[in-house]
């Protein structure tokens, strides 16, 4: 929370650790994944195991934590995520309300009828539906206010213009972005705050939640662990 300083979720980021060449990048295996339908029991191995392991902190004491995971848009259209999505709540005991989904702009888009039914369904048992890289896609607002989203994110592309050089055109649009978000009833989270005077900024003008560099790098479980048994507020300077 950017106000407070503290640790109230984690994103459940994907990384291939591929024998003799590292880590690969989404960027190069997630288009594959979707192009071979490989991306469902992909996701539902992230959105199982995101779930176990958030479940694994609470038991721990870390009761506040919420986690975040990506869907794609070859996830919205099988017919059995809605069961996948309860299955995985299920097997690791996690209420759905320390369960984030999130989808982006043009995802909704797509197949509006069916998509509005099933995100609804989602939010019916409590679980908070975040919308992705908000400014980059097509909605209009008339089609924001159709679905229940509790939650957006303020792409980084926008975030890269709050900076020292005094983008006033940039800060607006933050500013507008924040407003507009609270004006709806929704939570505010930046992505990609990687500067003291991002982090400022955003506080300042009331967003809810920041996430980037700026606190961590992506971290993998024990890592994590460690920074949260730490306990170090982290407030912007």
């Amino acid at each position: 929370g950017v106000q407070s300083g503290t640790i109230v979720g984690m994103e459940a980021l994907l990384r291939w650790d591929f024998p003799g060449s590292g880590m690969i990048s989404p960027a190069d295996f997630i288009p594959l994944a979707e192009e071979s339908s490989l991306i469902v029991p992909i996701g539902s191995w992230v959105l199982r195991t995101a779930c176990q392991q958030t479940k694994v902190w609470h038991q721990a004491g870390f009761t506040h934590l919420k986690v975040a995971v990506n869907l794609s848009a070859r996830q919205l259209q099988e017919k059995q995520l809605f069961s996948s999505i309860q299955q995985a709540l299920d097997e690791s005991g996690l209420s759905p309300e320390y369960l984030e989904l999130e989808i982006t702009e043009s995802m909704m888009m797509e197949n509006m009828s069916e998509v509005t039914a099933l995100l609804t369904q989602i939010d019916q048992i409590g679980i908070r539906l975040s919308l992705d890289d908000f400014g980059t896609g097509y909605s209009s607002l008339s089609h924001l206010r159709r679905f229940p989203i509790r939650s957006l994110k303020i792409d980084r592309s926008f975030i890269n213009g709050i900076n020292d050089v005094r983008d006033a055109d940039g800060e607006a649009i933050v500013k507008t972005i924040i407003l507009m978000a609270h004006q709806l009833g929704m939570t505010v989270i930046a992505e990609g705050v990687e500067t003291a005077y991002q982090c400022v900024f955003l506080r300042d003008n009331g967003c809810d939640q920041i996430q980037g560099y700026y606190y961590s790098k992506p971290l993998p479980v024990d890592a994590f662990d460690r920074m949260l048994h730490h306990r170090r507020a982290l407030h912007c300077h």
